[in-house]
């Protein structure tokens, strides 16, 4: 499976602009977090790689060719996003023959051992799930399809926090995560960093950041001390994030520390880590 590739792209709906000089590229073997405030058209980016739309300028590839209604392509691509069971009478036993029906890499092992994990009775209709069961079944089928694009869109809605925690690792450990591209847009930044290999954040429709996410974390850093050496530390920097607990105070600045910041560090008085990608992600994106 070759890579998903925006050259250029722009998506007009009615004349208004949703996407504008769209430049990506997604390789497989990396997982990607897709981040951008609400509005910011993350959702109709991926809408695009799995054809539900098609592009109005530009070009966008996946392994090698247009998508839109191409029959070789559009079974290569899963597009998982909340949805509506309100009315949906199949069991979750029904829902997944029909995904081993119309997916010929569907492997009905490994879903029935992902699905497990959250305890989901396989013979309930799934509008009898809750609506954290019914995205446990979306996020498994999501894995389990084998598809080489694998677009996770807010799966997470609804699920507690043990859920959440079991799809991580799930995520981390993907059958043939090597071969796959996987996306994950959330809005849960502060738990889900750690699974990205790289991070994409559109805003107003445009690409702001496309890097790794050891070089987005470098665009800043945390310092933790006393609240008076912290305040004089601070007093020309930009501080986008402040947090204080009795005596101590940690904050979030953007920029890299100079050779004096760290000989502050040497010292003892101040404590030195990298920024909270939630932080980084906030500033970066506010008007």
């Amino acid at each position: 499976m070759g890579n998903v590739e925006f050259k250029n792209v722009d998506l007009k709906i009615k004349k208004e602009n949703i996407l504008t000089d769209i430049n990506l590229k997604f390789e497989p073997g990396r997982v990607y977090g897709l981040l951008g405030r609400n509005g910011a058209g993350k959702t109709t980016l991926l809408s695009l790689i799995a054809t539900y739309r098609k592009v109005t300028k530009g070009m966008l590839t996946v392994d090698g060719q247009d998508p839109y209604e191409n029959a070789d392509i559009m079974p290569l691509v899963d597009f998982l996003h909340p949805e509506d069971y309100s009315e949906e009478s199949e069991t979750v036993e029904d829902y997944l023959q029909l995904a081993k029906r119309y997916k010929p890499s569907f492997d009905m092992g490994y879903a029935l051992s992902l699905l497990n994990e959250y305890n989901i009775d396989m013979k309930k209709k799934m509008m009898e799930l809750s609506q954290g069961q019914q995205a446990a079944v979306d996020a498994s089928m999501g894995l389990a399809t084998m598809s080489p694009v694998v677009l996770f869109d807010e799966v997470t809605n609804g699920m507690d926090a043990p859920s959440r925690e079991k799809f991580y690792s799930q995520v981390l450990n993907a059958k043939n995560r090597e071969n796959r591209v996987i996306v994950l847009s959330t809005h849960i930044v502060s738990e889900m960093d750690y699974l990205f290999d790289e991070v994409v954040v559109i805003h107003h429709g445009q690409v702001l950041v496309d890097e790794p996410v050891d070089e987005f974390l470098d665009r800043g850093y945390q310092v933790t001390g006393s609240i008076e050496d912290v305040d004089e530390f601070t007093r020309d920097k930009k501080v986008v994030n402040t947090r204080t607990l009795g005596p101590t105070s940690a904050v979030s600045i953007l920029g890299s520390p100079s050779k004096e910041d760290e000989k502050m560090f040497d010292s003892g008085r101040l404590s030195y880590s990298s920024m909270r990608l939630q932080d980084l992600f906030i500033n970066l994106t506010e008007d």
